[in-house]
């Protein structure tokens, strides 16, 4: 399996990421923003603050000339994942539906955060249980999720919630932590599974969601 762990000015997860799939027997190579020449079966934009977040997050990453790439992945059928500022970059370039707000507070939240699966029928979360409740990090200011009314019903009807929030910490609309496609090949959550990858960190439930991954 080849994975590619996609690098903006501003990125500050990517070696994170990389560091939980080598735990999985994964070599991820990370990309330049600039290079438009690589291939992978899966590709990550990870969390950051990818250019600095001038404008609003992710605004000036969707034009970056590795997106190029990124999109003929997606019409190949290939997989993505977004975490944080990726899942910002999935929902601007519109492979992901909805958008990001300021969080309710207007300010930055890094705690743990208690989820609920909502969803297990797609190979991100497939190693889990709907309903599990589980314990990822966030960190973020503009982590509310916001969508059309007809939008949320989309996501409801079709499965394509991933991830929910028990006691919501940012305002997000019906608690929405996590989302994916329609064809359940490219999935965004805001919370940081990069960083509960190990037992030093307190938890493997990372690692898990990884996993799914592996020969998809």
């Amino acid at each position: 399996m080849k994975v590619a762990i996609i690098r903006f000015p501003g990125t500050n997860c990517e070696f994170d990421t990389a560091y939980a799939f080598e735990k999985l027997g994964v070599k991820a190579e990370i990309i330049w923003h600039e290079r438009q020449d690589f291939n992978a079966d899966l590709i990550v934009l990870p969390g950051g603050f990818s250019y600095g977040d001038y404008l609003r997050c992710a605004a000036i990453a969707k034009l970056a000339p590795a997106m190029k790439t990124l999109k003929e992945h997606v019409q190949k059928g290939g997989y993505v994942l977004g975490i944080c500022n990726g899942f910002q970059i999935l929902l601007e370039l519109g492979l992901l539906k909805g958008a990001m707000k300021h969080n309710n507070s207007l300010s930055f939240i890094s705690k743990m955060q208690p989820l609920k699966v909502v969803s297990n029928n797609n190979v991100f979360l497939k190693n889990f249980q709907k309903n599990d409740v589980i314990e990822l990090p966030i960190a973020h200011g503009e982590g509310n999720y916001f969508n059309s009314e007809d939008g949320i019903k989309m996501l409801e009807d079709k499965d394509m919630i991933l991830l929910r929030y028990i006691d919501n910490p940012n305002g997000s609309l019906n608690d929405i932590a996590g989302i994916c496609d329609e064809n359940k090949k490219i999935f965004g959550l805001m919370p940081h599974p990069e960083r509960m990858c190990d037992n030093i960190l307190g938890s493997k439930i990372g690692l898990k969601m990884f996993e799914g991954f592996l020969n998809c």
